[in-house]
């Protein structure tokens, strides 16, 4: 794809856009903090008190969750749209994210406000919530989500947002060579790793999410975690697409 197509970029946007996409992939790539590697280790022993069993139920689970989204009849209607410029593209993008932001707080406020059974209701509406606006935004900046590989692009861009910073680093360096990476990929779905993917963003997200379960702040703890969630979701996704489309054309 030749960056033309996409829209007209001005110098000056392009400088713009760039520079944040660099502090972004500085971002990606540092070196992991010394506090991250020692919750990462806790969390992974606590995992392996888990029984099997369990983790085989929560994979399952997620699994199934996350390919009901990306391959449900639902979410096979979009088209890629046309822009007259990539500024307007970004603009549309944020909008969207803004809207899906507030979506998600008041989800989250909700079910934190309703004990645990609500709190746990929680997971799999909220991530609908992510999976919708990944592939709201894929559309604005004119991909086509009806793909199977191009689904699995925001599979993997969902991955980058909620993994620990030692499993970034692999999944950054697949975004960053996609088009050669999709080249090699298998045709079936089921060849994907949901073990690692299930374990990386539950981990990622237990913590905060935890807090949502307790009596009288609930509420408020879901609504400004969701908040933050979906926000990081669209930053890397926006900064996703930029890559793609940007560095291509450079």
């Amino acid at each position: 794809m030749e960056g033309e197509s996409f829209g007209e970029i001005s110098p000056e946007y392009r400088k713009r856009v760039l520079i944040e996409l660099a502090f972004w992939q500085l971002k990606m790539t540092k070196k992991q903090p010394v506090g991250s590697v020692w919750a990462k280790n806790i969390q992974s022993k606590l995992n392996n008190l888990i029984p099997e069993k369990v983790h085989q139920a929560i994979t399952y689970t997620i699994e199934k969750m996350v390919k009901g989204v990306l391959f449900g009849a639902q979410y096979t209607m979009a088209s890629p749209r046309t822009y007259s410029s990539f500024q307007l593209r970004e603009a549309y993008a944020l909008r969207l994210i803004e809207t899906y932001k507030k979506t998600a707080s008041v989800e989250g406020a909700v079910t934190g406000a309703g004990g645990i059974l609500m709190g746990i209701a929680d997971f799999p509406a909220l991530l609908a919530i992510k999976m919708k606006m990944l592939f709201d935004i894929a559309v604005i900046y004119g991909f086509d989500v009806k793909t199977y590989k191009e689904r699995l692009f925001l599979l993997t861009v969902f991955q980058l947002a909620f993994s620990s910073h030692k499993h970034r680093g692999e999944i950054y360096s697949r975004l960053l060579r996609w088009e050669a990476y999709a080249a090699e990929l298998p045709d079936d779905v089921d060849s994907f790793d949901w073990r690692t993917f299930q374990l990386e963003y539950r981990d990622y997200i237990d913590l905060a999410k935890m807090a949502q379960l307790i009596p009288l702040i609930g509420a408020a703890v879901g609504a400004v975690v969701n908040y933050r969630l979906v926000q990081q979701l669209g930053t890397a996704a926006m900064n996703c697409y930029r890559m793609r489309i940007l560095e291509k054309d450079e």
